[in-house]
């Protein structure tokens, strides 16, 4: 997520110094909070994105409802969010799924 995105979308951007780091750092804001299948063509920039798990986890810890955090659109994360009402910090619970996606592709 562009840094300028996510402090207006209401984030901190002391909190979010990955934002730096992030695929779209110089990528237009405007092209990653798009409705319906252009959604899709806009998660094409996370694909390869280094802190891709840091923005998932602040999207779905933070409830953001609008935009492509992390390569899930809006509809994908309230869909998960939905599934696991149960987790209170997703950071923990994605980086033991990177690990074990990691292990599988060995």
């Amino acid at each position: 997520m562009a840094m300028s995105a996510t402090v207006s979308a209401g984030v901190s951007s002391g909190a979010m110094a990955w934002a730096e780091r992030g695929a779209c750092r110089n990528v237009d804001p405007d092209s990653l909070f798009v409705p319906g299948a252009a959604q899709h063509r806009a998660k094409r920039v996370c694909a390869a994105c280094p802190v891709r798990v840091d923005c998932l986890a602040e999207a779905l810890d933070n409830r953001l409802e609008f935009g492509i955090w992390g390569g899930m659109t809006e509809r994908e994360r309230r869909s998960l969010l939905r599934r696991r009402p149960d987790v209170v910090s997703w950071r923990p619970l994605l980086d033991a799924m990177t690990v074990r996606s990691a292990a599988t592709a060995r």
